[in-house]
């Protein structure tokens, strides 16, 4: 079973609920009996995150909501923190819904869009919307409310995703999706920059993925379902729900039984049915009876509810106060393991959904053996009910919202960062085996030194609950260690374990003898279901047939012969029967292996009875097969019986171990067949050398089909790696241009700087010089359009500072020269110098040059017009040469 963060707490029942402890942080949301759903907040809040490219997005999503959704929406967008917003007014255009930034205490209202301010954080806290500090490590604006908002909305909280980079969002749509609300991420097709929402996806953190526009129809649909607007959260109100659609919820477990394998008649209803509500709610569907029918024959959805119900969210290093704590265990275990002859220190994480507790655990306890080379050998198995997050885990590839989990130091020792993900390092992955189990009824791993499973037992029934940990302390070495959730316990067995850390929940197992659990269970299928002790009515019904089934489950493990039931790899899934003398779990890693568990002395014909049973694909029986056991030599019939199960490809054998002569030694056989101990002797090695021969064909016959698959394999691998070569030299020599091609921008770009500098200065020096010019110059370029003038040029040209850039023909001239734009044109075209003497409307004269505009390149780039004052020359010569007679007269 999948877990939940370890930061959240259930209420159960009766003596349950009062061995909750206290100091346990509440939980807001759909995933346990009689959780604590917070009703503050008024309205649905729904929450939408967006980075670059987010604003259109939001812009189209606002424009496809109606006014009146009864909901009320948060836009938290990445913004400059040094610069005022304008959003919110921009976001008005597009809704006829109020639209306002959120200010220090705001309560949100329904049918309303909030934004929030720039440098700000808003958290969603006792009802009403609060800013907080903006966090400067890295930008997680987005997760802060989210989070915030699955708190303290619960199920009724929505979170959306759209265009932006990076990976802010991911880990408040986990904490949404936990929580039981619904999530939602813009499709990468649609999105500007598709970084945040590929990594939410990717993450599996979204229930819809769509364009802006179709989740906002979307969400317009779901406003008024049931689990929106009136979710339940009162447990009697579940019990009530749960004895009405006991019939319903019946169909639903067979359609889970039948295509997953997992019945889920003996988990706790209340996760059960709100999760289903949950699945109903994004279907548009308000009827339990309806949602059974729609199961029917839609494998996706029986796949999708499947993946719900499992609750697939965690997180690394969920809960550090429990690591903390391991941390001061581990030294004394590993001095313990170090005394060994071959030191071996085994743990075990049931329901590790995407394995980020199975890698914590790996990086505590590496940590704990420190940076020098360790001869102890360590092997963690996680183990989950779903493939999928199986295969996941195995990968070990991660999105970046993990850096808020996850120290810059681990991060740098055991993560290897690729294009926007972490994947886990080779060192770490090789120490953890990840495989699908169910704890409930697949047996335990053994001779374990830790079991963390916590947040896992809360989702059980009492019944599985006391069958779970007894199987702990059996799988567990002496002094070993098992450490469950804040709101779980080892309940009536606490003879078997000792509470070592009280608040981080670990116990150390007990030098008691684990109890033997009880050989007759009662199976519930899907036409009998328990609801917290009670039976439906259709359980009274079909008492005679449940009757009918343990009593030939009597006999069956009373009569029968003992049997395995395996798969086409020879592992064994299923035991019947008294197989311990012929089947014997040797000292090494576990395995399930038919061939590695059977005695040395039954493989060979094992091994071929086998083979030729899936061979022919009937049924193949080997007569008096011999097993050794201590001093005493045995003979019995194997038999291998191929089997299908109807609605299944998948093929499958049992093989059966019938006794012939039970207790009888080889040397007590009658001598009434009339023949000698050396030809009897004879006889069985020649028996045993034809079963030899058989055996080793099959080996053969098996050896050359692995030859064949690994040469097939061998050649697509050699012609990948020929390909990963040639891109790889591809890659190497577009790098080399790159840099190359940056080089030679950077070289570019100083140029441009230095360019930048000097024109500024040119600029400035001639500013300066046409200022201090006391003489009206104009310069115009070929069209005839005014480029430049000094301030002497306003008075004669009648021109502005604003008239920069406009025609000089729409100006007027204060001097009188009508073909002054020919004499222009004439200028350019033939590179002259004109020059005339002109009169303004006072009649002064001015002597009126123009020459052509030369650029630095010697281009012709329009004229320079020039205004020299004649009468002010003249005036000048004569005061000049007047004030001088005097003094020629008095000399």
């Amino acid at each position: 079973m999948k877990t939940m963060p370890a930061n959240k707490k259930k209420k159960n029942s009766g003596a349950q609920r009062r061995s909750v402890s206290r100091k346990a942080k509440p939980q807001f949301g759909p995933d346990g009996d009689g959780e604590k759903q917070k009703s503050s907040s008024a309205c649905p809040i729904v929450g939408i995150g967006g980075s670059a490219g987010g604003f259109e997005a939001a812009m189209e999503f606002l424009r496809n909501l109606p006014q009146k959704t009864g909901m009320a929406f948060v836009i938290v967008q990445h913004l400059d923190p040094h610069h005022a917003s304008r959003l919110s007014n921009l976001l008005g255009k597009v809704t006829a819904m109020p639209v306002s930034e959120v200010t220090r205490t705001t309560t949100p209202k329904p049918n309303a869009v909030y934004v929030q301010p720039p440098n700000k954080c808003v958290t969603a806290k006792n009802g009403a919307l609060t800013l907080v500090r903006r966090e400067e490590r890295l930008n997680v604006a987005i997760d802060h409310f989210f989070e915030s908002l699955a708190e303290e909305c619960g199920s009724r909280a929505i979170g959306v995703v759209l265009s932006g980079t990076g990976s802010d969002g991911t880990a408040g749509l986990r904490a949404i999706k936990a929580a039981g609300g619904l999530t939602f991420a813009q499709s990468e097709e649609s999105a500007k920059f598709d970084a945040m929402p590929r990594s939410a996806i990717r993450a599996g953190f979204v229930d819809l993925v769509l364009p802006p526009g179709d989740i906002a129809r979307e969400i317009e649909r779901i406003a008024n379902h049931p689990y929106i607007r009136r979710p339940l959260s009162d447990p009697e109100e579940i019990e009530k729900a749960a004895y009405r659609q006991a019939d319903d919820l019946g169909r639903i477990f067979l359609s889970l039984r039948k295509q997953m394998g997992v019945d889920f008649s003996s988990y706790k209803e209340s996760t059960l049915i709100r999760r289903i509500q949950r699945r109903m709610a994004l279907h548009r569907i308000e009827k339990m009876s309806q949602y059974a029918r729609f199961l029917r024959d839609n494998k996706k959805e029986i796949e999708a509810l499947f993946d719900d119900l499992l609750i697939n969210v965690t997180r690394f290093f969920r809960d550090e106060a429990v690591f903390r704590a391991l941390k001061r265990f581990l030294p004394s275990l590993l001095k313990n393991k170090r005394k060994d002859r071959q030191p071996e220190l085994r743990a075990w994480v049931p329901g590790c959904a995407t394995g980020e507790e199975v890698y914590s655990l790996a990086i505590c306890i590496l940590e704990a053996l420190g940076s020098r080379p360790s001869k102890m050998r360590i092997q963690i198995f996680g183990t989950d009910l779903s493939e999928s997050v199986i295969e996941h885990a195995r990968l070990g590839i991660y999105s970046s919202a993990i850096e808020k989990d996850v120290s810059p130091a681990r991060l740098k020792r055991f993560f290897i960062k690729r294009d926007g993900t972490y994947q886990i390092h080779r060192n770490v992955r090789d120490i953890c085996t990840f495989a699908r189990q169910n704890i409930c009824a697949d047996p335990p791993f053994s001779r374990l030194d830790l079991i963390s499973c916590r947040n896992v037992l809360i989702y059980l029934s009492p019944e599985l609950h006391k069958r779970c940990i007894p199987q702990f302390h059996y799988a567990l070495n002496p002094g070993g260690y098992l450490i469950l959730g804040p709101a779980e316990s080892v309940g009536m067995y606490d003879e078997l374990f000792k509470l070592v850390d009280k608040k981080s929940k670990i116990y150390a197992k007990g030098a008691r003898t684990s109890p033997r659990t009880a050989d007759i269970i009662p199976q519930r299928g899907p036409e009998l279901t328990h609801f917290g002790g009670r039976s439906t009515a259709v359980a009274g019904t079909n008492f005679g047939g449940d009757l009918l089934k343990v009593a030939d489950r009597i006999m069956l493990s009373a009569y029968a012969p003992a049997a395995v039931v395996i798969d086409q790899d020879m592992r064994v899934q299923q035991f019947r029967g008294r197989t311990e003398l012929f089947l014997e779990h040797t000292p090494g890693p576990a395995t399930f292996n038919l061939l590695q568990l059977a005695r040395p002395t039954l493989v060979p014909d094992l091994r071929a009875t086998i083979h030729r049973a899936i061979k022919t694909g009937k049924a193949a029986r080997k007569e008096r097969a011999k097993v050794k056991l201590g001093d005493r030599n045995y003979e019995i019939n194997i038999q291998a019986v191929p089997f299908k199960i109807p609605g299944s490809d998948k093929s499958w054998l049992l093989v059966i171990f019938d006794e012939t002569t039970k207790a009888t030694k080889l040397e007590k056989l009658p001598r009434m067949l009339g023949k000698t101990a050396t030809e009897r002797e004879a006889g069985e090695l020649r028996r045993e050398l034809a079963a030899s021969k058989e055996s080793l064909q099959a080996i053969i016959e098996e050896q050359e089909a692995t030859n064949e698959e690994l040469k097939s394999a061998n050649e697509e691998i050699e012609s990948s790696n020929e390909e990963l070569q040639s891109t790889n030299e591809e890659l190497e020599t577009a790098k080399e241009e790159l840099q190359s091609t940056n080089e030679e921008l950077t070289t570019l770009n100083e140029e441009l700087s230095n360019r930048n500098l000097e024109m500024m200065e040119v600029t400035g020096e001639l500013n300066n010089l046409l200022a201090s010019i006391q003489m009206p110059i104009v310069m115009v370029d070929n069209a005839l359009t005014v480029r430049r003038a000094t301030p002497a040029a306003r008075d004669a040209f009648n021109i502005l500072p604003t008239d920069i850039g406009r025609p000089l023909s729409e100006l007027r001239p204060n001097i009188d020269v009508p073909d002054l734009e020919n004499i222009l044109r004439e200028v350019i075209e033939t590179l002259g110098t004109r020059e005339r003497e002109v009169t303004d409307k006072d009649g002064r004269q001015y002597s009126l040059r123009i020459r052509p505009y030369r650029t630095t390149d010697n281009k012709i780039d329009g004229a320079v017009l020039t205004l020299i004052d004649i009468d002010g020359a003249a005036n000048g010569r004569r005061k000049k040469s007047g004030s001088g007679l005097p003094n020629e007269n008095k000399k």
